[in-house]
């Protein structure tokens, strides 16, 4: 089972991730599916404080959002936008079947316990001509060159680990009766820190993303002690020290097109 991040905690400061400009791929391949889907129902699975729901929001959208974290909930109801949150389980969706046009979820089913669940749960709640997306990274397909695998020991394989590999989603969707799956590049963030920039990262805090969540406290400290010697080191050498942070973002849709 995939590790549990305590969200809860988290919930407070995760919407500093959302602040940082011109990352738009994401909210413009939902906004896509929903366009040729003429979705109006539409749930997202892991909706954590609510931000891909808010932009989504339309008046004539009714949007959905579940969650496992009370607090990541708790956020989200801050929102102006009407949307109907629920505190579940992926894995055990609590709608009828046949509730929605468009389920999705960005950079979730690596938290879900139940990953091929979720997949034949989404299946039954789509109404026909429906769809499902799966956002997120997949380490396996991809290393990606973050700096954060480089510097802190075990976060990459921990992520072997929980993260599903395209190829078994596109497996359990298969199995689970979509049709016409198709996966495609969503977003490429390219955002290299120079020098001592890489300490201002928002996402370098241990509160930030579940990678560095999921250390220990110790782990953690050790961690942002390698990159302060290397920029020490660099320094010393005269030269800046490039931290590389390249992720790159697939969107993996799958269509409910009969029951």
């Amino acid at each position: 089972m995939p590790a549990r991040v305590n969200y809860d905690a988290l919930a407070a400061t995760y919407n500093r991730r959302f602040a940082i400009p011109n990352r738009s791929g994401i909210l413009s391949a939902l906004v896509g599916l929903i366009q040729v889907l003429q979705a109006e129902r539409v749930l997202e699975v892991g909706c954590g404080t609510g931000h891909w729901l808010d932009a989504l929001s339309r008046p004539d959208r009714r949007l959905y959002g579940l969650d496992f974290s009370a607090g990541m909930l708790a956020q989200a109801q801050q929102l102006g936008n009407v949307i109907t949150l629920v505190q579940g389980r992926a894995e055990e969706l609590p709608y009828p079947d046949g509730s929605f046009d468009l389920a999705y979820c960005v950079n979730a089913i690596h938290h879900f316990q139940g990953q091929g669940d979720f997949i034949r749960q989404a299946r039954r709640v789509l109404s026909p001509g429906g769809a499902l997306a799966v956002l997120g990274m997949d380490p396996h397909q991809h290393r990606n060159e973050w700096y954060v695998y480089e510097y802190f020991a075990g976060t990459y394989e921990t992520d072997l680990a929980r993260f599903p590999a395209w190829a078994q989603i596109q497996n359990w969707m298969s199995a689970a009766g979509f049709e016409s799956i198709e996966l495609e590049l969503a977003e490429e963030i390219h955002e290299p820190k120079y020098g001592p920039d890489v300490l201002k990262d928002p996402f370098l805090a241990k509160t930030s993303c579940s990678q560095l969540a999921l250390l220990s406290d110790q782990a953690y400290a050790a961690g942002l002690g390698r990159i302060k010697q290397s920029l020490a080191e660099a320094d010393a050498q005269g030269r800046t020290l490039v931290f590389q942070d390249t992720i790159r973002i697939y969107q993996l849709v799958g269509w409910a097109n009969g029951k």
